[in-house]
C-alpha cells in the first residue's frame, strides 16, 4: 500500500514532484492493463462453465448446478474486476485533466510574471502623463516651425531683383563669348558698318598709289628682259 501513497508519488524533491504525474499515470496504466487481461480471463471462463451447464443439463444435473454455481461466482469476481477498470480508467482521465491544468497554469503564471516585468512600474497616469508631455512638446514643435518659416518669408529676396541680376550675368557671358570668337553682337556691327552717302569718292589711298607704281616698275623690267 505504501506505493500507492501520495507521499511515495508527491514527496521528495522538485524534480521528482514535476515526474509524479507521469510516474502514476504509467502505474495506473499498468495495472489497468492487468485488469482488462483479468477481465477478458475470467469472461471465457465464465463462457466454459456456461458450456458444461448446457452439457450435463440433461444427463448429469448435479455438474451442471455445480457448473452454474462457479459461473455465478465468475461473474462475481468479473464484475469487481470491471469496476476495478472503470475506477483506475476515471482517475488516469482525472490525473491527465490535473497535469493540464496544472501545465496551463504554470503557463499562466509565467505569462504573468513576463507582463509585470515588461510594464515594471508602468501606470495610467505615467502613459497619461507622457501622451500629455507628447502633445505637448509636438505642439512647441509646430509653433517653432511657424516661426522659423515667418523668419524666412521677411528675409526672402525680391523676385525682381533676381531676375534683373540673372539678366545682368547672361550678357557679361555673351559679351565674353562675342570676344573669345571675335564676332560681335548684330546690333553692334550695324552700329559699325559705314553709313552710305551721296558723296563723291575720295581719291586713292597713299599705300594704294604706292602698289601701282610698283606693278609699273615690275612691267617695265619685264620688257627690257624680252628684249
Amino acid at each position: 500500500m505504501s506505493g500507492w501513497g501520495l507521499g511515495g508519488w508527491f514527496g521528495g524533491n522538485s524534480a521528482a514532484k514535476k515526474d509524479a504525474p507521469k510516474k502514476a499515470i504509467l502505474q495506473l496504466r499498468s495495472t489497468l492493463e492487468m485488469l482488462n487481461k483479468r477481465e477478458k480471463h475470467l469472461q471465457n471462463q465464465m463462457d466454459e462453465e456456461d458450456q458444461k451447464a448446457r452439457k450435463f443439463i440433461n444427463t448429469n444435473k448435479t455438474a451442471a448446478k455445480n457448473a452454474l454455481r462457479k459461473k455465478k461466482q465468475l461473474e462475481t469476481t468479473l464484475e469487481q474486476t470491471s469496476a476495478q477498470i472503470m475506477n483506475l480508467e476515471g482517475q488516469i482521465a482525472s490525473i491527465e485533466t490535473a497535469n493540464i491544468n496544472k501545465e496551463t497554469l504554470d503557463a499562466l503564471g509565467n505569462a504573468s510574471k513576463a507582463m509585470k516585468t515588461i510594464h515594471g512600474g508602468l501606470t495610467i497616469d505615467k502613459v497619461d502623463a507622457t501622451m500629455e508631455d507628447l502633445e505637448e512638446q509636438h505642439a512647441i514643435s509646430k509653433e517653432i516651425a511657424s516661426a522659423l518659416t515667418q523668419g524666412s518669408t521677411a528675409n526672402a529676396v525680391d523676385d525682381d531683383e533676381l531676375e534683373s541680376e540673372l539678366a545682368d550675368l547672361q550678357q557679361e557671358e555673351l559679351d565674353n563669348t562675342m570676344l573669345k570668337t571675335g564676332t560681335m553682337p548684330v546690333h553692334d556691327q550695324v552700329h559699325r558698318m559705314p553709313s552710305v552717302n551721296n558723296t563723291e569718292p575720295r581719291g586713292k589711298a597713299p599705300a594704294q598709289e604706292e602698289e601701282d607704281d610698283e606693278e609699273a616698275e615690275l612691267r617695265r623690267l619685264q620688257a627690257e628682259m624680252a628684249m
